[in-house]
């Protein structure tokens, strides 16, 4: 499951909102450690659910394989931490001239935010 998940997928987030239903988000991440490391701007929906709610659900599927992860966020806004994990995250999904292109372009301007998601609970389909 580790190899899995250290392979470039999307993910989908899930987060609660205030009327209980849900909210989901494709998202990039990257696995460290026992946790999984999401970045955002500031002031999306689901960093506001995340606050009122630490709760957080996790999908990354490939074909018949998947991983349900389940857990609780942390938000780290530290614009040095937060601005390097986005950084490592776009040149792990655009590769290293795009991945640098888009946060000059991009990233640097906004105020980011590290979601760190500690792992409570794992699904899953098609591993041994």
């Amino acid at each position: 499951m580790r190899e899995f998940l250290a392979e470039t997928h999307f993910a989908v987030m899930t987060t609660i909102n205030k009327d209980g239903s849900p909210q989901l988000t494709v998202m990039w991440y990257e696995l460290q450690g026992n946790e999984i490391m999401l970045n955002t701007k500031q002031g999306r929906q689901k960093i506001h659910n995340l606050r009122r709610d630490p709760r957080i659900g996790f999908i990354i599927e490939a074909g018949y394989r998947y991983l349900a992860l389940y857990g609780k966020a942390t938000l780290i806004e530290d614009q040095a931490l937060a601005q390097e994990d986005v950084r490592r995250l776009a040149i792990r999904y655009l590769g290293e001239v795009e991945g640098e292109a888009r946060v000059l372009a991009e990233y640097q301007k906004e105020a980011r935010i590290t979601v760190r998601m500690q792992l409570e609970r794992i699904s899953a389909l098609g591993f041994r």
